[in-house]
């Protein structure tokens, strides 16, 4: 049997152990982000120590939690969207959290489809309420797992090798833990901070989030009432090589989907009969026309803002070219081809499309009289989806092919000179490995984004260490995380919400003295009053 690290470390009460944290900040000492800090709290065992669980999810009993435990257990929710089936997810994080004495609530969601239910988890630490919340936002759902090219079933939540493995442990089950551990941190050192922090893990992300998050800001806005700051998922961070800093990429902007459906309809019949103008060979015509609309680059100020920050730690040949990246990728060729060879960064500078679903006939000899197919656009933020969908109408020029929006919403971006990203600045300053953060454009979705029409400013970072094959995880095969990821989240999370406090507090105290220039704005966002409405 294995014993936990954590045992000799129990008799350092919470309080003691959150004011030691406290003062570890305030004399500007680096931060214990190594798996032991979060062992000790939340009694995370070696990598030898874990193991599979064959038993249904259960939820741990008071004491001690291990994240890897926790997360296996919530891989086990099969919770693939389409359908969900969000709400055992649900009730389980929400149990775990109430048996800690963490304010917490199941919300029901639209549930259409769905034979177990779709349901959001809201959970609060209260704060003394100097300042507005912080809302740490994720996603209970997942895509669905693929093929076999899994070396485990990716429903088993198996622990090995140094990690969690299973859809979701990155996007987004793994988020989901790492918040709801720090909020159990909070907690157990009976922390107080100025603001309230609010846990909320959503279902619906992955298929565009209008059943989700969407659903929630509009019906219950009581849930995020006067919230400032949301913190997601979005931006991770890059190790550095070869004596280069790691990148704290701080998701600040993000572009826009533009989901289009296209239905050809043509004459019908038998496969022998030489119809000829069938709905099959219009919609492949109307396809090949999109393929080659035209999408001219373009660098938004956000981008330009992004690589401005990243050109002082790219190869030496590439500094320029980053710092004015539209004059050089109009002017220079060498650079525009070496740029536009990376896809993460070409897709930054234009928007893009990709055919995802394609349906047509059922027989083999059967010529359907109707086929559809699915396109994800990805626009530039300013970008609107309606002009797109008109531009690939008239490249289509046949009106036997219609075209219709599934889904669009606009981008908007998040300032950075806030007290917020300062605070993650800090936090990176004292790390234990050279670090500098800088903002970042992200070409995917979040839920971020139900919050920046709001006013609220949303910033996707999930304090974790991802290389180049994690990362191909998310959204593919194998997905995993370390278990030192998990510690680290976890760690550098509550590091982050600490930091803001003693910001929080600095501004407080200012205003008590009548100084200007505290570091908290006390009215940044006219658009508050659309959250701010009665329970």
């Amino acid at each position: 049997m294995c014993s936990s690290a954590a045992g000799p470390r129990r008799r350092t009460t919470p309080r003691r152990r959150f004011r030691r944290l406290l003062e570890r900040l305030s004399r500007g000492a680096r931060p214990l982000l190594a798996a032991g800090l979060v062992a000790s709290t939340v009694g995370l065992p070696t990598p030898g120590c874990v193991s599979r669980r064959a038993a249904a999810p259960a939820v741990p009993p008071s004491g001690t939690l291990d994240p890897a435990r926790v997360l296996a257990d919530a891989i086990r929710f099969d919770t693939t969207n389409p359908p969900g089936n969000e709400r055992p997810l649900a009730r389980y994080l929400a149990t775990l959290l109430r048996e800690r004495d963490i304010e917490a609530r199941v919300i029901d969601t639209p549930s259409v489809g769905a034979p177990a239910g779709r349901a959001a988890v809201w959970a609060r630490v209260p704060g003394t309420g100097h300042a507005p919340p912080i809302v740490l936002l994720s996603h209970l759902d997942v895509v669905p797992a693929g093929g076999p090219e899994w070396a485990v079933d990716p429903f088993d939540g198996v622990v090995a090798g140094g990690h969690v493995v299973g859809r979701g442990a990155l996007d987004a089950k793994g988020i989901a833990v790492v918040h709801a551990l720090a909020l159990v941190e909070l907690a157990r050192a009976e922390a107080r901070l100025a603001r309230d922090v609010i846990l909320l893990a959503v279902p619906d992300e992955e298929t565009g989030g209008r059943l989700g998050a969407g659903w929630l800001v509009r019906e219950h806005p009581e849930l995020v009432r006067g919230a400032q700051y949301v913190l997601s998922e979005g931006g991770a961070i890059l190790p550095g090589q070869g004596g280069a800093p790691d990148l704290w990429g701080v998701a600040f902007a993000e572009k826009s989907p533009c989901w289009l459906e296209l239905t050809a309809r043509g004459r019908g019949g038998h496969g022998s009969a030489g119809v000829g103008d069938g709905a099959i060979p219009a919609l492949l015509e109307a396809l090949f026309r999109v393929r080659a609309l035209e999408r001219p680059l373009r660098v938004t100020p956000e981008v330009a803002h992004m690589f401005r920050a990243l050109a002082p730690y790219a190869a030496p040949e590439d500094r320029s070219g980053l710092a004015g990246l539209a004059h050089a990728l109009a002017a220079n060729a060498e650079f525009r081809e070496r740029f536009l060879s990376e896809p993460g960064r070409a897709a930054l500078v234009r928007d893009t499309l990709e055919i995802t679903v394609l349906r047509g006939g059922e027989s083999t000899n059967v010529v359907p009289g109707e086929a559809r197919a699915q396109i994800d656009a990805r626009l530039l933020p300013g970008g609107r989806c309606a002009d797109f969908a008109d531009r690939v109408r008239a490249s289509i020029g046949d009106a036997a092919v219609q075209t219709e929006i599934l889904l669009d919403f606009a981008s908007e971006a998040s300032p950075v000179e806030t007290p917020l990203f300062r605070s993650i600045e800090r936090v990176a300053a004292r790390s234990d490995r050279p670090a500098v953060v800088v903002p970042r454009v992200i070409a995917g979705f979040t839920d971020a984004h139900w919050f920046r029409e709001l006013g609220v400013v949303s910033y996707g970072f999930v304090p974790r260490w991802l290389d180049a094959r994690d990362s191909r995880g998310i959204h593919g095969t194998n997905e995993r995380i370390s278990l030192d990821n998990l510690a680290r989240g976890v760690a550098v999370t509550v590091d982050i919400l600490l930091e803001l406090d003693r910001a929080d507090r600095n501004a407080t105290a200012a205003d008590r003295r009548g100084e200007a220039g505290g570091d908290y704005p006390a009215t940044p966002f006219a658009r508050r009053s659309a959250i701010s409405g009665s329970p």
